[in-house]
């Protein structure tokens, strides 16, 4: 999650914020773990080689195969992400899906409501706008505390607008 705040003018915006989904595991650690399976692959395949049990070697490669797939998956799934930029007259949001397809909504801040349902334990467990008879959701993605920090910071900014 990437966000910040500027001065209030009708030029800049007031905040501008690209969520992106959070990922454990980088490019150098996934490269590292396939790694390591590709070894173990290597090093308990040749045993069953060894051994004449070449059935084994197959499958067990095939394991590692999609453990890989699944991972690229994932990777491909991180690649949605959500652009908000709020200015005092001017709120736009674009969701980015992960294929690429965007969509763009766009408020008038003075008639937007952003609304943010809390958990007792968890936190902030949804967030969306709703303003000129549309409602968008954000954040969907976002780890709990993420979300209270973008929850925070957006209200703050939207409030600064409203008066703005």
């Amino acid at each position: 999650i990437i966000f910040c705040m500027a001065e209030t003018n009708l030029i800049d915006p007031i905040f501008h914020a690209r969520l992106t989904p959070y990922r454990s595991l980088g490019r150098h650690g996934f490269r590292v773990l396939m790694s390591i399976l590709v070894g173990c692959w290597l090093l308990v395949g040749i045993v069953f080689l060894s051994i004449g049990a070449w059935p084994i070697f197959g499958f067990f490669g095939l394991d590692v195969l999609l453990i890989f797939l699944a991972f690229r998956w994932n990777y491909r799934s991180a690649r949605a992400h959500e652009e908000v930029l709020l200015s005092s007259q001017h709120l736009a949001i674009r969701k980015v899906a992960a294929s690429g397809k965007s969509a763009e909504h766009e408020f008038n801040p003075s008639w937007t409501k952003f609304n943010v349902k809390r958990h007792d334990f968890v936190g902030v467990t949804s967030m969306s706008v709703e303003g000129q008879g549309r409602h968008v959701t954000l954040g969907s993605f976002l780890n709990p505390d993420d979300r209270e920090s973008f929850a925070k910071a957006f209200a703050s900014a939207l409030g600064q607008a409203k008066r703005g």
